[in-house]
């Protein structure tokens, strides 16, 4: 782990700012996060805490992705979710960490020490009014990646996945998704397998059918761009209401 150099260490120009944890706060309380605050980065496949951990921190994710796993006994391990820009790692009033979290790209956290962290939330409602519409999203979220992997077929998994990473870029740039939109993947095919139960051939396979049918193109290794948004929409198997298609 390392301290990094940041852009944005003025809340006001952070990337995040209209998503994040703090997204509700006035100026002067901003200046009371900025005191309890600091920057940490994580290269690709490096731990941020382990389950059972001591954490003296939460944190938002500013840039990169983070994954969440589960440990069985017998050493068999499961990628439970992802973290993308804006999610809020840790809990307060929980001293422990529930999950193996670990970086999948290279990752920025903006971090509040925990006990103050704590102790704002008490005396600014909207904080913690903010951290629970985020927890209800989380909720949201882990219940469409129970349809996800429970029902969809390999290639709705990857057109589901696209579509969720396409919509959190719009929602950063304070857009919507839409077509012709582009964004940089911030996946390995290694950790798409992971987290969606596929292999890898079958990851590329589907990706490479995707770009065959038109419904992406690639530019490099990462970089994905849709030309029709409601294609993929399409291509995920879910309705116009966010229901799976019958």
């Amino acid at each position: 782990m390392n301290e990094i150099v940041f852009d944005h260490k003025e809340c006001g120009s952070c990337p995040i700012r209209h998503r994040s944890v703090c997204a509700r706060c006035e100026a002067d309380e901003l200046e009371e996060l900025d005191a309890i605050k600091y920057y940490r980065s994580y290269e690709a496949g490096q731990p941020i805490v382990w389950s059972g951990d001591r954490m003296d921190f939460v944190a938002s994710v500013v840039t990169g992705v983070a994954s969440l796993s589960q440990a069985m006994e017998d050493g068999r391990t499961q990628m439970v979710g992802l973290l993308l820009p804006s999610d809020f790692l840790g809990r307060p009033g929980r001293d422990a960490a529930p999950y193996d979290v670990v970086a999948v790209s290279n990752l920025t956290l903006c971090c509040f020490r925990r006990k103050p962290f704590e102790q704002m939330m008490i005396r600014t409602p909207h904080v913690a009014q903010r951290l629970l519409e985020m927890t209800l999203d989380e909720l949201d979220a882990a219940r469409e990646w129970m349809l996800i992997l429970g029902r969809k077929t390999a290639r709705e998994k990857i057109a589901s996945l696209l579509a969720i990473i396409a919509r959190r870029e719009a929602s950063l740039a304070l857009t919507t998704a839409g077509d012709g939109m582009d964004f940089e993947l911030p996946l390995t095919r290694e950790a798409m397998a992971d987290y969606l139960g596929l292999t890898l051939e079958t990851v590329s396979r589907q990706i490479s059918a995707l770009k065959r049918d038109g419904v992406i193109t690639l530019e490099g290794k990462r970089k994905v761009i849709i030309p029709d948004f409601d294609r993929l929409q399409i291509e995920t198997g879910d309705d116009n209401d966010g229901g799976l298609m019958v």
